[in-house]
Parts: C-alpha cells; structure tokens; sequence
C-alpha cells in the first residue's frame, strides 16, 4: 500500500476533527463583511477557489482566491489567508512576509516546524491531516472542511458522503477511459480543478477541467467513445444528454462534492497502479516548492 493510498483513507477522520476544531480558531479566521483573499499554489490553489466561492456565495463578504505568485498586490483586503502544507513554499512565504505589518494574514499549514509559523499574523496548524505522499489528498480537504465548518457549512453528511465514496466500487468502465474531463459550478469549479490536478499528478492521465456551463463553448468536441466526463454537484439540465450523444461517459455527482473529490482521488491512484506508477513520487514533482534566492 503505498501513503497515499493511507491517507486518502483517512479523510473522514481527518474531517470530523477538523470541524471540531473550527470553533478553536475563529477569532483568526475572516469574520462576517471583511474583504479576504485566500491564496495557495497548485491544490491549495484550487482549495482556495473553493473556498472563496463558499464564502462568497454565503453573503459574508467579498472574497477572491489566488495563486500566490499571482496576488494583486494594488488590491486592498482586510485579511488574507494562505493555504501552504509544507509551510516551506516560496511564493507563499513570500507574499506573506511582504504583507506583514500592513494586512492581517492566517496560514493554514501541516507542519508547526516550518517558516510559515512567523511568517503569517496567526497560524492554525493541521498536523494530524499532514502527509508523506509528495501526491496531496488529506490535507488539503481537511483545509477546506476546516473553513466550511468555520462558514457553518459542513454537516455529519459530507463524512458519511466521504465514507461512501471509500466504500462504492468505481463505475465500471471508468478506469480504461484514455482522457478524463472534469466540471464544476461555483464553488465546485475548484473541486474540478483539483480532481484534474490529482489525475495528471498520480497517473499521468490526460485531464482537462471547465466550469460545466463552458463545456460546450468548445471543450465537448474532444467527447468522444474513449473519454469520461465527471460532474461535481448539479450539472446544468441537458448538458449529460449531450455528452452520452458523444459517445463519451457521463460521471454524475451523486455524493457531497467534496466526497466526490475523493472518489476521484481514488480513481487516480488506481489507474496509476495499473500503469505501474508510483503516486508517492511523480515524476517532476517535489513535496514542497523551494526556490533558490
């Protein structure tokens, strides 16, 4: 068994503790009516979109999500919060120095024996949620369920949605499709993004991602008998017809979407192993990205 395959399995756990905890933590994170960026790089990234949405949409306050190495340094906010694992990587850390003194800044991060514990104004730190696999899975929902929880929007669902998905067989066909597209609406789209993330990371699949109303501004005409194509939430009406009409295969999203999200973690790491890949160590990749000065 490789750790990733461990710590996906995990989630559940990882998630009732990570909600129970969100109380602990509420004079650190963004209150109601604050303008707040959220920012990570790479899944954090795509947590951060997520997240921001759910904030958003919940009427709380104007919020917007970021790649680190992209924040708009001439936007004023009242608090940002930057999503890091490793609490090592470079942009990360260095958006947060330049913002000391001037923006209250929060990090989420795994690790308490890392740069970001002075880097950022407040710290909650998700130890129990960390990981071995260069590949993140835990974590990085942990994270998402932490701030959902904090936005009064997690329930016992999701977990039994999460355990669900841990549990359910994989449609059947799925893991012999050759590209794997994946949708999402608000906060979902950053699900999508991430699902397509882990796909390319773990098992070197061809992926793309789209909010779902775009799918047919261009993408569907890559639908074809080889391709699958998984919704996150309520795909928009007729949109599975049409792609069944392709020839391709149609992947509803029939749990929490952050349950999906696992089920498509699951899908990766077993389409790796039957490629004879190891998920812990993608090629190219490092646990943390750590530039040279």
């Amino acid at each position: 068994m490789t750790y990733v395959d461990d710590e996906l399995n995990s989630q559940p756990e990882c998630w009732t503790r990570a909600a129970e905890e969100a109380a602990r933590h509420t004079a650190a994170l963004p209150t109601a009516g604050e303008r707040v960026a959220i920012v990570g790089c790479g899944t954090s990234y795509f947590m951060a979109q997520s997240a921001a949405a759910l904030r958003e949409d919940a009427g709380l306050g104007e919020t917007d999500a970021f790649a680190a190495s992209e924040f708009p340094r001439g936007r004023a906010y009242d608090r940002v919060v930057a999503l890091t694992r490793s609490g090592t990587t470079t942009e990360v850390l260095e958006l947060l120095t330049e913002l000391k003194g001037r923006t209250r800044t929060i990090a989420l991060t795994a690790d308490p024996e890392t740069p970001v514990m002075g880097a950022a104004d407040d710290v909650v730190v998700l130890d129990f949620a960390d990981e071995r696999s260069v590949v993140q899975t835990r974590f990085a929902t942990t994270a998402l369920t932490l701030l959902r929880a904090h936005l009064g929007l997690h329930t016992d669902a999701v977990v039994a949605d999460a355990r669900a998905a841990l549990a359910a067989e994989l449609p059947e066909g799925l893991m012999e499709r050759t590209q794997f597209t994946f949708l999402g609406r608000g906060w979902t789209v950053g699900l999508a993004n991430e699902a397509g993330l882990k796909m390319r990371e773990a098992s070197l699949s061809w992926t793309e991602a789209y909010p779902a109303m775009e799918y047919r501004h261009g993408p569907i005409s890559i639908s074809t008998a080889g391709t699958a194509t998984w919704m996150f939430g309520e795909a928009p009406d007729g949109l599975a017809e049409q792609v069944r009409d392709t020839g391709a295969m149609w992947v509803p999203g029939e749990l929490d979407p952050l349950a999906e999200l696992v089920r498509a973690q699951r899908l990766a790491v077993a389409v790796a192993a039957a490629r004879g890949l190891d998920p812990d160590r993608p090629r190219h990749l490092t646990r943390s990205v750590i530039l040279a000065p």
